[in-house]
């Protein structure tokens, strides 16, 4: 039986598709859901260079809606919009990292922020303060402000990083997964989304309040960084600076969190 949360004027679509592996049930499904593709990408475009074609994006996108589309469980309480969104949003991000857009020097930099945080924060056991972290890193405000714009673009990845929880490398979830679990049957696996989403939930408690309420503006209630701004009273790229911090932060501390696990 189809769960309510399917559209009701796809219902059949879904029936042909799912239970007859209908061709055409499959491509009248991708088309009545090309919208998300389109949706995804013009969001995510905002937030990236002038270099990155929003078509392209797109392109990326189609792939995660087919993936959505193959791997969707009518029979769980699951809205297929949210499911397929998150997957339009990977499989947008694998194709920007297999174009290897961000140059290695801007890696290095946000990876060197990024333990910066995690060692300070560790030893202070809070938020460090942007003096801290320029002090730490022997750089002025200015110097800091603009680390921050450069790292910003990678920044935007990190909660759709695969995890890996395994020396093998072969047991990886990505992040935002921990945070929307897709009822994933096995009894393992919940579990370790379930723990998953504790440390995620609790690191980001642990964030400055404005840092918290920016994460919780972008990724949970789907405003772009102009539209936080005007909620804030402040411009977008101090939103972005925010996010950046924000996410440099949480990327500190899960990264400690999983060593310890490879341990």
């Amino acid at each position: 039986m189809i769960s309510s949360v399917v559209k009701n004027d796809c219902s059949v679509i879904w029936e042909r598709y799912k239970h007859h592996r209908d061709p055409k049930a499959r491509e009248q499904l991708i088309l009545e859901y090309a919208g998300l593709v389109k949706y995804v990408a013009g969001r995510m475009a905002i937030s990236l260079p002038s270099s990155v074609h929003q078509d392209d994006l797109i392109s990326y996108g189609i792939f995660g809606l087919i993936d959505a589309i193959e791997k969707f469980d009518m029979d769980r309480n699951i809205k297929f919009e949210t499911y397929a969104v998150a997957r339009i949003r990977g499989a947008i991000w694998d194709g920007l990292r297999s174009m290897d857009w961000v140059p290695y020097s801007v890696r290095h930099k946000a990876k060197e922020l990024e333990q910066t945080y995690a060692r300070l924060e560790h030893q202070l056991g809070r938020a460090a303060t942007d003096d801290e972290i320029c002090e730490a890193m022997n750089l002025t405000r200015q110097q800091f402000a603009q680390l921050l714009t450069e790292t910003s673009y990678l920044s935007f990845l990190s909660l759709d990083d695969l995890w890996t929880l395994d020396k093998n490398g072969g047991n990886s979830v990505r992040v935002i997964d921990t945070i929307q679990d897709q009822s994933a049957p096995d009894p393992v696996t919940m579990v370790m989304f379930e723990e998953q989403k504790k440390i995620l939930t609790d690191a980001i408690n642990k964030l400055p309040e404005r840092e918290k309420l920016v994460i919780a503006l972008y990724y949970y209630e789907g405003l772009t960084l102009k539209e936080i701004g005007k909620v804030l009273g402040v411009s977008e790229s101090r939103v972005s600076q925010m996010h950046t911090k924000a996410i440099m932060r949480l990327r500190g501390r899960l990264s400690r969190i999983k060593k310890k696990v490879l341990e």
